[in-house]
C-alpha cells in the first residue's frame, strides 16, 4: 500500500479539492403529450408512471 513521503500541505488540499463540483441532475421532459414534466432520463415518470419514447410509451408504474 502506497504512503505519502511528505504531510499534502492545505493549500495543494484545498486547490485539488475545489474540483469536487456536484452537478445539477439532468433532466428530459415525459415524452407522454398530457404530461410533460421532467424527470430523470431512463427511469419512469413519477408524475403519470409511463416510461418510453417515440411510439413505444409504455404504463409501468400505478399513480
Amino acid at each position: 500500500m502506497a504512503v505519502p513521503k511528505r504531510r499534502m500541505s492545505r493549500s495543494n488540499t484545498r486547490a485539488r479539492r475545489s474540483q469536487w463540483k456536484a452537478t445539477a441532475p439532468q433532466l428530459v421532459i415525459c415524452a407522454n403529450p398530457a404530461c410533460r414534466t421532467p424527470h430523470l432520463p431512463h427511469t419512469a415518470c413519477p408524475a403519470c408512471g409511463q416510461y418510453g419514447g417515440r411510439g413505444n410509451l409504455r404504463q409501468v408504474l400505478e399513480v
